[in-house]
């Protein structure tokens, strides 16, 4: 068997924060649900947590490139 094994831990690693993407946007959108004038400010928290969220996955695909040679 031949390849590298940093993009199959990719892949894996990518599982973490497109769940965490979909918890948030649940409790956004159950948020907002039951108190639509606070749509603003959870909306604000809402896209920040994603904005952190994807900077992890984002960071395993640099650590993907970063450790494939070695």
């Amino acid at each position: 068997m031949t390849g590298d094994i940093a993009f199959l831990g990719y892949g894996l690693a990518a599982i973490g924060p497109g769940i965490g993407i979909g918890l948030i946007f649940a409790a956004y959108i159950n948020g907002v649900a039951r108190q639509p004038e606070a749509r603003n400010m959870l909306q604000t928290i809402a896209f920040t947590g994603m904005a952190l969220t994807e900077a992890l996955a984002i960071l395993g695909l640099v650590f993907a490139f970063v450790f494939q040679g070695k």
